[in-house]
């Protein structure tokens, strides 16, 4: 399996999830159909199947022009969506800890209410695709969840395995870092990872991917139960405030 970002819109990344023995491929979260079927044709892959984390246009809006070029695609998203008729096409509806396969490579649906009630990651083969719940460096806003549930939906994505890729839906890492240098100034490794981010932005490098290890030593929302980085009384409060702060910042 190989995992090739393609750029969207102003900030936003769709991915192909590669089969290299039968050149067959997905697409996660095509926010534009002509980036993605250019990069398709580039890599010189079949698309089988869109993957949408969660019903933003800025995650499904080419699903319309990549079905009307590439005909029978299982569409698949979560099954809150799916009931509310929020992913244009969709064909498969996945509730947490359902696993399909994909050309022989196992994936695995991780529920992650939060940024919005039907928002899911797909994790497979130690990539995570994990839409707006995860940043480097950062997390989604909440806007259809409660606090609760996004702390919830981190932990689950904190507890995969320290070397899994992580493939998210924005190149927000440079504001991210920032935003963790200001919450722990005394963490060599936030300022390390922001210095390295800087250089590759300044290059017209991507940021993606990164590591749940990295995040676990860096992304204030994967650390909001270190004392010294949060107040309040439980951990729900500690993570308010870290991401309240980050709308603020």
């Amino acid at each position: 399996m190989r995992i090739v970002p393609v750029p969207c819109m102003q900030d936003n990344y769709a991915y192909l999830v590669i089969d290299e023995a039968t050149k067959n491929a997905a697409a996660v979260d095509p926010s534009e159909h002509a980036p993605v079927l250019a990069a398709a044709a580039e890599e010189g892959v079949q698309l089988r199947e869109l993957w949408l984390t969660h019903h933003h246009f800025d995650h499904v809006g080419g699903i319309e022009g990549i079905a009307e070029a590439v005909p029978d695609l299982v569409i698949r998203g979560s099954a809150h969506d799916h009931r509310e008729k929020r992913i244009p096409k969709q064909t498969t509806a996945h509730e947490d800890g359902d696993v399909f396969t994909f050309e022989g490579h196992e994936v695995r649906v991780i529920d992650n209410p939060g940024h919005t009630l039907g928002a899911i990651s797909f994790f497979a083969e130690g990539n995570l695709c994990s839409g707006d719940t995860l940043f480097i460096g950062g997390c989604g806003r909440v806007f259809e969840g409660t606090m609760q549930m996004m702390k919830d939906s981190l932990g689950k994505l904190r507890d995969l395995p320290r070397d899994a890729s992580v493939w998210c839906g924005h190149e927000y890492t440079v504001k991210n870092l920032e935003y963790a240098a200001g919450v722990e100034p005394e963490n060599s490794e936030v300022a390390a990872a922001l210095a390295a981010a800087k250089s590759k932005r300044a290059k017209g490098e991507m940021t993606v991917p990164g590591t749940i290890g990295a995040e676990r030593s860096t992304n204030p929302f994967f650390r909001y139960d270190v004392p010294t980085i949060a107040a309040g009384p439980d951990d729900v409060a500690r993570f308010t405030a870290l991401r309240e702060g980050k709308d603020r910042f």
